[in-house]
């Protein structure tokens, strides 16, 4: 007969499906105001997440982009896509502190709505290779049901240059 401690010591853990905003802080090395993505809602390992990105007129890139028409640039949306999968690549790394992720390419960028203040970005992000310390993955940007925005994006994971300098 098994002891049922036993039983609980070896059931799997658990996985994190969701990171809130401090969790995210943890993981990407972004800050305001180029942190794009406000909370993770789903994540499978290696394979898949979803981000949410929180829409405001407060972002400092609606002075220019446009002024009396605020839309979002699409470099940003595509950035958000990196993050997302940033934030999907950087928790397989367990010295993430002495990483940085760094865009290889961008293929396939298509806009197809504009982004204003008051949207909310749903940013879901699919792994389509996975390497040790490089990735491709393919984004699609939605607002509501509408899709707004898509792209395919490479990053690489490099040293940091505060790991080169200890």
């Amino acid at each position: 007969m098994t002891d049922s401690t036993q039983i609980a010591t070896e059931a799997p853990s658990a996985e994190k499906t969701t990171l809130d905003i401090n969790e995210i802080l943890q993981i990407l090395p972004h800050r305001y105001p180029f942190l794009l993505i406000d909370r993770v809602i789903d994540l499978t390992r290696k394979r898949r997440i979803v981000a949410i990105k929180n829409v405001t007129f407060n972002e400092p890139f609606f002075t220019g982009h446009f002024p009396n028409l605020p839309i979002m640039p699409g470099v940003l949306i595509v950035e958000a896509i990196a993050q997302a999968g940033g934030a999907l690549l950087l928790t397989e790394v367990e010295d993430r502190k002495d990483k940085l992720m760094v865009f290889t390419g961008i293929e396939r960028a298509r806009f197809r709505r504009p982004v204003v203040p008051g949207d909310q970005l749903r940013i879901e992000v699919e792994v389509t290779a996975w390497r040790v310390t490089a990735v491709r993955m393919k984004g699609t940007v939605f607002v509501g049901d509408k899709r707004v925005a898509e792209a395919t994006v490479s990053c690489q994971l490099v040293a940091s240059p505060q790991a080169k300098q200890s």
